[in-house]
């Protein structure tokens, strides 16, 4: 054999063992052998999740286990440690023992995928989704911000991380198994290291870290529909709030972990909903929803409060009539000078001056408004209205962008809301985080379902700077999305 032939062997030899290393190591690709077998050879396929066709697929490549977390035009579809609310893992699923199924079968028009397969994928996404180094997406950032979303059907937590604006995990709450306690509202300490949830069905306030997001502990506050609550600038304590006929209000050391006390007064606090409190935690506003009043309770002593009953209306009597004003949430502007009160019954935002507690003007909205949220970057409050008509059957809901020193609405945002309640606003990041509920059945249909039952809800996002909705950005996310904590650093 010549020389020539000798190279030319040579380089065939080359070219045939560069296709053979491709065809059978996933490690470029970054997944485990066993289940880059899967990934790339029957999911990566031409005309479904790879690069070129994804658009047509979801938006979702699987061409690497990097673009896996990159998500799809539903947001993310792998939540590691999570199979039960991963929908690759509902799509790939055909068998009545391994959980959810979804349509269409992925691979589409190919043979399904045996029960091995499946079991496979789902205990790889259980251990975390490891890449074959085993790296776990969103992870070994301490730091890392964050916003989570209460779900109030399945009793779960949805964790967004911020830079992405992917969801990146999914927490448990509550304490009964199998049984929804509805997790209402939910605050990041201002520290940033802790986060606090209550139940509208349950007897707890739970702790968590906000660093692991892990659970740390939980304070007995009896069983009550407690749905707003407030906590001290140290992040020692927190007043939270009963919305029963005969309400409550519950006095607990963060800390400790304990009960300190607990206020009633049946004929006073009739329905208490919204609280908030001035800097110094030395006065709370707590709004008294079908009482149609607020109360001003100075807590100095917490343990000898004075209480004062506010009027919505100036020369009118607290009417103790369901569907006057029923003032809903309240929220001191970020100077102080100013308390504002939604006002679902009467589709208003009421504002109060604080030195007096005047009325000083009345704000007509949408209909429904319901959450008060301000930004301390710009003049901003905002306000979700649930119910305001949109003009479309399937969609319902507004977004109110009022200034807060002139008193102006400047700004009226409705796109393909569904019912939003719940909202956050992130500074640093100039973002605002509004969760669509969508539990109306005409609502849009989600995409996917979950494992409780119940119909998804989705985020959308605006941007502070233009007070526009980010473009195709809608993250789907597990059943009846209610209220946002945002975690900066």
């Amino acid at each position: 054999m010549n020389r020539f032939q000798l190279l030319l062997l040579s380089f065939f030899l080359l070219i045939i063992s560069s296709c053979k290393k491709d065809i059978s190591t996933t490690e470029l690709q970054g997944f485990p052998d066993a289940v880059g077998e899967i990934m790339v050879k029957k999911c990566a396929t031409a005309g479904c999740h790879n690069d070129v066709s994804k658009a047509a697929a979801g938006g979702l490549s699987l061409e690497t286990w990097d673009k896996l977390f990159q998500g799809g035009s539903g947001g993310s579809t792998v939540i590691p440690y999570r199979a039960d609310q991963s929908w690759l893992c509902y799509f790939v699923n055909t068998y009545q023992d391994l959980g959810v199924k979804l349509s269409p079968t992925m691979p589409v028009n190919q043979p399904k995928l045996s029960h091995d397969e499946v079991v496979l994928l789902q205990n790889w996404v259980n251990e975390g989704a490891p890449s074959v180094t085993g790296k776990v997406a969103f992870s070994g950032d301490t730091n890392r911000n964050k916003y989570y979303i209460t779900n109030q059907g399945c009793d779960i937590i949805t964790v967004f991380d911020t830079q992405s604006k992917l969801a990146m995990r999914y927490m448990d709450a509550g304490i009964i198994p199998g049984v929804i306690e509805v997790p209402h509202n939910i605050k990041i300490s201002p520290d940033g290291k802790f986060l606090y949830v209550i139940f509208a069905a349950g007897s707890v306030i739970q702790k968590f870290s906000s660093v692991t997001d892990s659970l740390i502990g939980q304070i007995d506050i009896s069983q009550g529909s407690w749905n707003t609550f407030t906590i001290s600038p140290d992040g020692k304590y927190a007043f939270i709030v009963d919305f029963n006929p005969n309400g409550r209000i519950a006095y607990v050391d963060l800390d400790n972990l304990t009960l300190i006390k607990m206020y009633s007064a049946a004929t006073l606090f009739v329905n208490p909903h919204g609280i908030t409190a001035t800097a110094d935690f030395k006065t709370l506003y707590v709004t008294s929803q079908y009482g149609n009043y607020i109360l001003k309770i100075d807590v100095t002593n917490p343990f000898l409060p004075d209480i004062q009953q506010i009027v919505i209306a100036p020369g009118e009597t607290a009417n103790n009539n369901n569907g006057t004003y029923d003032p809903h949430e309240v929220a001191i502007s970020p100077d102080e000078t100013k308390y504002f009160v939604s006002c679902q019954a009467s589709n208003e935002v009421r504002v109060f001056q604080r030195s007096n507690d005047s009325l000083i003007k009345i704000i007509s909205v949408g209909s429904f408004p319901l959450e008060l949220a301000f930004s301390h970057k710009y003049p901003y409050v905002f306000v979700t209205c649930e119910e305001d008509p949109t003009g479309s059957l399937s969609f319902k809901g507004s977004l109110y962008v009022i200034d807060y020193n002139s008193l102006d609405v400047v700004k009226v945002l409705q796109n393909n809301l569904s019912e939003p309640h719940g909202i956050g606003v992130d500074d640093k990041n100039d973002l605002v985080i509004i969760p669509s509920r969508n539990i109306s059945p005409i609502g849009p249909a989600p995409h996917h379902t979950s494992t409780c039952g119940g119909r998804n809800g989705y985020v959308q996002l605006v941007d502070l700077r233009t007070l526009e909705f980010i473009p195709n950005y809608k993250a789907e996310v597990s059943v009846d999305p209610y209220q946002v904590a945002v975690k900066n650093q």
